[in-house]
Protein backbone atom coordinates (compact mmCIF):
# COMPACT_ATOMS: atom_id res chain seq x y z
CA UNK A 1 0.00 0.00 0.00
CA UNK A 2 1.08 3.51 -1.14
CA UNK A 3 1.63 5.98 1.98
CA UNK A 4 0.07 9.17 0.92
CA UNK A 5 -0.30 11.04 4.37
CA UNK A 6 1.02 14.55 4.55
CA UNK A 7 1.89 15.59 8.30
CA UNK A 8 -0.46 18.66 7.96
CA UNK A 9 -2.70 21.39 5.50
CA UNK A 10 0.91 23.81 5.02
CA UNK A 11 2.41 20.65 3.70
CA UNK A 12 -0.24 19.63 2.05
CA UNK A 13 -1.20 22.31 -0.14
CA UNK A 14 2.66 22.49 -1.43
CA UNK A 15 2.96 22.84 -4.38
CA UNK A 16 -0.22 25.16 -5.49
CA UNK A 17 0.94 28.46 -7.00
CA UNK A 18 -0.27 31.94 -7.89
CA UNK A 19 -2.64 31.57 -11.09
CA UNK A 20 -3.36 27.68 -10.66
CA UNK A 21 -7.03 26.66 -11.03
CA UNK A 22 -8.44 25.04 -7.92
CA UNK A 23 -11.48 22.76 -6.75
CA UNK A 24 -12.74 22.59 -3.64
CA UNK A 25 -15.63 20.66 -1.84
CA UNK A 26 -17.95 21.19 0.57
CA UNK A 27 -21.97 23.04 0.03
CA UNK A 28 -22.43 26.41 1.23
CA UNK A 29 -20.80 25.46 4.67
CA UNK A 30 -21.28 21.75 4.61
CA UNK A 31 -18.36 20.00 4.29
CA UNK A 32 -15.84 22.63 3.11
CA UNK A 33 -11.73 21.63 3.63
CA UNK A 34 -11.47 23.79 6.27
CA UNK A 35 -8.02 23.53 7.31
CA UNK A 36 -6.68 23.59 3.71
CA UNK A 37 -8.81 27.22 3.38
CA UNK A 38 -7.13 28.28 5.93
CA UNK A 39 -3.81 27.48 5.42
CA UNK A 40 -4.48 29.02 2.29
CA UNK A 41 -5.41 32.52 3.36
CA UNK A 42 -2.02 32.57 5.74
CA UNK A 43 0.01 32.56 2.36
CA UNK A 44 0.83 34.71 -0.43
CA UNK A 45 -0.88 32.93 -3.38
CA UNK A 46 -3.05 35.36 -5.58
CA UNK A 47 -4.39 35.45 -8.96
CA UNK A 48 -6.16 32.12 -8.06
CA UNK A 49 -9.53 30.71 -9.55
CA UNK A 50 -11.43 28.62 -7.50
CA UNK A 51 -14.08 25.72 -8.44
CA UNK A 52 -16.79 25.57 -5.82
CA UNK A 53 -20.35 25.63 -5.72
CA UNK A 54 -20.09 29.15 -3.83
CA UNK A 55 -18.03 30.66 -1.61
CA UNK A 56 -18.30 30.23 1.81
CA UNK A 57 -19.63 33.30 4.16
CA UNK A 58 -17.54 36.66 4.82
CA UNK A 59 -15.35 35.74 7.21
CA UNK A 60 -15.47 32.00 6.91
CA UNK A 61 -14.37 29.73 3.91
CA UNK A 62 -13.93 30.91 0.81
CA UNK A 63 -14.85 33.77 2.12
CA UNK A 64 -11.38 34.53 3.80
CA UNK A 65 -9.60 34.41 0.61
CA UNK A 66 -11.93 36.81 -0.94
CA UNK A 67 -11.04 39.07 1.78
CA UNK A 68 -7.30 39.05 1.33
CA UNK A 69 -8.26 39.35 -2.95
CA UNK A 70 -6.47 36.14 -3.40
CA UNK A 71 -9.21 34.94 -5.62
CA UNK A 72 -9.19 36.25 -9.46
CA UNK A 73 -12.01 34.09 -10.69
CA UNK A 74 -14.80 32.48 -9.02
CA UNK A 75 -16.76 29.82 -10.96
CA UNK A 76 -19.87 28.70 -8.81
CA UNK A 77 -23.21 28.22 -9.15
CA UNK A 78 -24.23 31.22 -6.73
CA UNK A 79 -23.56 33.70 -4.66
CA UNK A 80 -25.23 32.42 -1.58
CA UNK A 81 -24.56 34.12 1.82
CA UNK A 82 -21.35 35.79 1.08
CA UNK A 83 -21.91 39.83 0.84
CA UNK A 84 -18.20 40.43 0.12
CA UNK A 85 -18.63 38.27 -2.99
CA UNK A 86 -21.64 39.64 -3.89
CA UNK A 87 -19.72 43.04 -3.53
CA UNK A 88 -16.82 42.10 -5.30
CA UNK A 89 -18.83 40.33 -8.36
CA UNK A 90 -20.90 43.93 -9.15
CA UNK A 91 -18.07 45.96 -8.71
CA UNK A 92 -15.92 44.06 -11.37
CA UNK A 93 -13.42 43.69 -9.01
CA UNK A 94 -13.85 39.50 -9.01
CA UNK A 95 -14.44 37.55 -12.64
CA UNK A 96 -17.05 35.63 -11.55
CA UNK A 97 -19.02 32.62 -14.22
CA UNK A 98 -22.09 31.32 -12.50
CA UNK A 99 -22.40 27.71 -14.04
CA UNK A 100 -25.94 25.91 -12.96
CA UNK A 101 -25.94 23.93 -10.42
CA UNK A 102 -26.55 20.40 -12.36
CA UNK A 103 -24.01 21.46 -14.84
CA UNK A 104 -21.49 22.32 -12.44
CA UNK A 105 -21.16 18.83 -10.96
CA UNK A 106 -21.06 17.08 -13.79
CA UNK A 107 -18.17 19.24 -15.06
CA UNK A 108 -16.53 17.77 -11.71
CA UNK A 109 -17.57 14.89 -12.41
CA UNK A 110 -16.56 14.63 -15.99
CA UNK A 111 -13.20 15.74 -15.42
CA UNK A 112 -13.41 13.02 -13.04
CA UNK A 113 -13.74 10.12 -15.55
CA UNK A 114 -11.62 11.58 -17.62
CA UNK A 115 -14.51 12.26 -20.29
CA UNK A 116 -13.45 15.95 -21.84
CA UNK A 117 -16.66 17.33 -22.89
CA UNK A 118 -21.24 16.17 -22.37
CA UNK A 119 -23.92 17.98 -24.23
CA UNK A 120 -27.08 19.02 -21.59
CA UNK A 121 -30.02 20.58 -22.69
CA UNK A 122 -29.72 22.87 -19.28
CA UNK A 123 -28.95 26.71 -19.90
CA UNK A 124 -29.84 26.21 -23.31
CA UNK A 125 -31.85 29.53 -24.67
CA UNK A 126 -29.84 31.47 -21.75
CA UNK A 127 -26.69 33.26 -21.54
CA UNK A 128 -25.19 30.34 -19.77
CA UNK A 129 -25.40 29.43 -23.84
CA UNK A 130 -23.37 32.18 -25.56
CA UNK A 131 -20.91 31.07 -27.30
CA UNK A 132 -21.27 27.31 -26.90
CA UNK A 133 -21.98 24.87 -29.64
CA UNK A 134 -25.49 23.64 -29.80
CA UNK A 135 -26.97 20.08 -31.08
CA UNK A 136 -30.08 18.49 -31.17
CA UNK A 137 -31.26 15.11 -29.23
CA UNK A 138 -34.21 14.05 -30.00
CA UNK A 139 -35.76 16.97 -31.23
CA UNK A 140 -34.46 18.72 -28.31
CA UNK A 141 -31.35 21.43 -28.28
CA UNK A 142 -28.28 20.78 -26.24
CA UNK A 143 -25.46 22.59 -25.40
CA UNK A 144 -21.76 21.62 -24.97
CA UNK A 145 -20.05 22.20 -21.88
CA UNK A 146 -16.43 21.16 -21.39
CA UNK A 147 -15.23 19.10 -18.14
CA UNK A 148 -12.73 21.05 -15.91
CA UNK A 149 -9.54 21.37 -15.84
CA UNK A 150 -8.27 22.17 -12.49
CA UNK A 151 -4.60 21.32 -10.97
CA UNK A 152 -5.22 20.99 -7.86
CA UNK A 153 -8.49 19.39 -6.15
CA UNK A 154 -9.23 19.89 -2.13
CA UNK A 155 -12.05 17.95 -0.41
CA UNK A 156 -12.61 16.96 3.00
CA UNK A 157 -13.69 13.69 3.93
CA UNK A 158 -15.12 12.13 7.33
CA UNK A 159 -12.64 9.03 7.34
CA UNK A 160 -9.62 8.03 5.25
CA UNK A 161 -7.25 5.59 5.58
CA UNK A 162 -3.15 6.03 4.63
CA UNK A 163 -3.49 4.60 1.01
CA UNK A 164 -6.21 7.82 0.15
CA UNK A 165 -9.68 5.74 0.51
CA UNK A 166 -12.36 7.96 1.66
CA UNK A 167 -15.78 7.75 3.04
CA UNK A 168 -18.08 10.83 3.62
CA UNK A 169 -20.71 11.15 5.78
CA UNK A 170 -24.07 12.60 4.87
CA UNK A 171 -25.01 15.58 3.09
CA UNK A 172 -20.92 16.41 3.19
CA UNK A 173 -20.50 14.14 0.63
CA UNK A 174 -22.04 16.76 -1.66
CA UNK A 175 -19.82 17.99 -4.33
CA UNK A 176 -16.61 16.60 -2.78
CA UNK A 177 -17.09 13.08 -3.88
CA UNK A 178 -17.24 14.20 -7.85
CA UNK A 179 -14.27 16.64 -7.01
CA UNK A 180 -12.24 13.64 -5.97
CA UNK A 181 -9.77 12.70 -8.31
CA UNK A 182 -11.15 15.80 -10.62
CA UNK A 183 -7.32 17.29 -11.11
CA UNK A 184 -4.15 16.39 -11.64
CA UNK A 185 -3.29 16.66 -7.68
CA UNK A 186 -6.40 15.88 -5.40
CA UNK A 187 -5.50 16.11 -1.93
CA UNK A 188 -7.65 14.92 1.32
CA UNK A 189 -8.47 16.05 4.54
CA UNK A 190 -9.91 13.96 6.77
CA UNK A 191 -11.61 14.01 10.83
CA UNK A 192 -10.07 10.52 11.05
CA UNK A 193 -7.40 8.87 9.73
CA UNK A 194 -6.71 5.36 9.87
CA UNK A 195 -4.70 2.04 9.11
CA UNK A 196 -5.64 0.60 5.76
CA UNK A 197 -7.68 -2.54 6.29
CA UNK A 198 -9.72 -0.62 8.61
CA UNK A 199 -12.75 1.07 6.60
CA UNK A 200 -15.24 -1.54 5.09
CA UNK A 201 -15.13 -2.12 1.47
CA UNK A 202 -18.66 -1.37 0.89
CA UNK A 203 -18.89 1.50 2.52
CA UNK A 204 -15.71 3.68 0.63
CA UNK A 205 -16.98 6.30 -1.76
CA UNK A 206 -13.36 7.18 -3.16
CA UNK A 207 -11.09 4.57 -3.90
CA UNK A 208 -7.46 5.61 -2.75
CA UNK A 209 -6.06 6.04 -6.35
CA UNK A 210 -7.84 9.07 -6.91
CA UNK A 211 -6.15 10.85 -3.99
CA UNK A 212 -2.50 11.86 -4.38
CA UNK A 213 -1.94 13.70 -0.80
CA UNK A 214 -4.23 12.72 3.13
CA UNK A 215 -4.23 14.12 6.22
CA UNK A 216 -6.10 14.61 9.50
CA UNK A 217 -7.55 17.64 10.30
CA UNK A 218 -7.86 19.53 13.36
CA UNK A 219 -10.33 22.60 14.96
CA UNK A 220 -13.09 21.71 12.81
CA UNK A 221 -15.46 24.63 12.99
CA UNK A 222 -18.74 23.22 11.32
CA UNK A 223 -20.74 26.25 11.02
CA UNK A 224 -24.17 26.46 9.67
CA UNK A 225 -24.25 29.06 7.40
CA UNK A 226 -27.56 30.28 7.97
CA UNK A 227 -29.45 29.69 11.34
CA UNK A 228 -33.41 29.10 10.86
CA UNK A 229 -35.54 28.51 14.04
CA UNK A 230 -39.34 28.35 14.57
CA UNK A 231 -40.77 31.21 16.98
CA UNK A 232 -41.39 29.78 19.97
CA UNK A 233 -45.38 29.02 20.40
CA UNK A 234 -46.74 30.82 23.23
Amino acid sequence: MIDKRVKNAKEAIQGIQSGMTVMLGGFGLCGIPENCINEMAASDLTDLTCISNNAGVDDFGLGLLLQKHQIKKMIASYVGENAEFERQMLSGELDVELTPQGTLAEKCRAAQAGIPAFYTPTGYGTEVAEGKEVKDFNGKPHILEHAYEADFSIVKAWKGDYSGNLIFKGTARNFNLPMAGAAKITIAEVEELVQPGELDPNEIHIPGIMVQRIFQGENYEKRIERVTTRKKES
